[in-house]
C-alpha cells in the first residue's frame, strides 16, 4: 500500500496575544505591565491523507484551516505534536520537499504584477530547475488547459482578476508537483472564473493525480472536487467522511420550496416541525422534509395550502455546514 502524502498527528499551533482592558488606563497597564494569553488556532489534529486524494477543509472563518495547511507547507512552525508530509518535517523545508509542494493563495500572489507573466514563469523555472523542454511543454499545456495563452506578455496589472488567478495556478503547476495546497483558489472570483477554475483542477488531476488540499467558501467548488470532507471548528478536527456522509449527520431530510398564490398561516401546525424559512412576501417557504416522511407531509401541505409551485433536492451541503456551526453538538461523538 502507498505510504500517506499526509500523516499528521496531535498537531498543535499556539499564538501568544496581547491583553489590555479599554480606555487610558488599561493602556499605560499594559504598557508598564503588559498581560499575555495563549490561543490554540489548531489542537490535537490527526490527519491521514493518501496519494491522489482530494481533500476539502471545511470550516468558518477563523476555525485553523489557513494555520494547518501554513504547517503542513513549513511556513509556520508547530508548537507541538507532528507531521510528515511528503516523508518530509515540513518546518525544515528541505529542497527536495519545496520542489515537490505547491501553495496557492487566493489573496496573496505569487508572480510579480508589473511584468508579463511569462517572464514569472521563466524566473520560476530557474527556481525549480525545470528543464526547458518539460517547461516549455507544460506552459503549452497549461495556457491550453486554461485558455490563457495569449495573455503571456500582457503585464499581469492589466489582467482582470479571473485571469490573473489562472496564471498564478500555472506558476504553482510548472514545476509539476506532487501536492497542492489551495487556499480560496476563487475567492472574489464571478461564478463563470469560478466554474473554470474548477473544471481545469478536475482535469488536471484526473490525469496526473495530483493530490489535492483545497479551502473555499464556496460550497460549489468543495461539492465539484472533494469526495472526502474534513470539518474543522476551533482549531479541531470534527468530522472526516464523503460528502454523502457529512449530508447524512443531520438524517436523511430533503429541501422543500413552495410558492403560494396567496398569504398563508406561518402559524398552521403543519410547519411546526420542519424548520420553515419564510422569504419576506410570505409568499413562499423553504422546508426540511425527512425522506421517509416526505411523500406524505407533500401530500398533507399541497391539499392545505394554495401552492402554485413544488421543488425539492436532497439538503444542500452549504445548509448542513450552516447548522453545524450554528449548532456543532449535532455532529456524531
Amino acid at each position: 500500500m502507498n505510504e500517506p502524502v499526509i500523516s499528521c498527528q496531535a498537531l498543535g499551533k499556539d499564538y501568544r496575544t496581547s491583553r489590555k482592558a479599554p480606555g487610558l488606563v488599561g493602556t499605560l497597564r499594559a504598557f508598564v505591565a503588559p498581560q499575555y494569553a495563549s490561543v490554540a488556532a489548531v489542537a490535537d489534529f490527526d490527519l491521514e491523507v493518501r496519494p491522489g486524494e482530494i481533500v476539502g477543509l471545511l470550516g468558518p472563518n477563523g476555525a485553523g484551516k489557513t494555520t494547518l495547511m501554513k504547517m503542513l507547507t513549513g511556513i509556520v512552525e508547530p508548537t507541538r505534536g507532528s507531521a510528515r508530509v511528503l516523508g518530509y518535517e515540513p518546518f525544515k523545508r528541505p529542497r527536495d520537499f519545496r520542489r515537490r509542494i505547491a501553495l496557492v493563495m487566493g489573496q496573496k500572489t505569487q508572480l510579480w504584477m508589473d511584468i508579463p507573466a511569462y517572464d514569472s514563469f521563466q524566473l520560476l523555472q530557474r527556481y525549480y530547475e525545470v528543464p526547458d523542454k518539460d517547461f516549455a511543454e507544460r506552459v503549452h499545456t497549461l495556457g491550453e488547459m486554461l485558455g490563457v495563452r495569449h495573455l503571456f506578455t500582457t503585464h499581469m496589472r492589466r489582467l482582470s482578476l479571473g485571469e490573473r488567478m489562472k496564471m498564478e495556478l500555472m506558476a504553482c503547476l510548472l514545476h509539476k508537483p506532487d501536492l497542492c495546497f489551495l487556499d480560496e483558489p476563487t475567492i472574489g472570483l464571478d461564478v463563470v472564473a469560478q466554474k473554470h477554475i474548477r473544471d481545469f483542477f478536475r482535469d488536471y488531476q484526473r490525469e496526473n493525480q495530483t493530490t489535492i488540499i483545497l479551502t473555499s467558501h464556496y460550497m460549489a467548488d468543495i461539492e465539484a472536487l472533494c469526495p472526502r470532507i474534513v470539518l474543522v471548528l476551533g482549531g479541531r478536527k470534527r468530522f472526516d467522511g464523503t460528502i454523502g456522509e457529512f449530508e447524512g449527520i443531520l438524517g436523511k431530510e430533503k429541501f422543500v420550496s413552495l410558492v403560494f398564490s396567496d398569504r398563508v398561516d406561518q402559524n398552521h401546525p403543519l410547519w411546526t416541525d420542519l424548520n420553515p424559512q419564510w422569504d419576506e412576501s410570505g409568499m413562499s417557504v423553504e422546508l426540511q422534509i425527512r425522506e421517509d416522511a416526505l411523500r406524505e407531509r407533500s401530500i398533507q401541505l399541497l391539499s392545505a395550502f394554495p401552492v402554485v409551485d413544488y421543488s425539492t433536492e436532497k439538503l444542500p451541503i452549504e445548509r448542513v455546514l450552516k447548522a453545524l456551526v450554528t449548532n456543532p453538538h449535532l455532529l456524531p461523538g
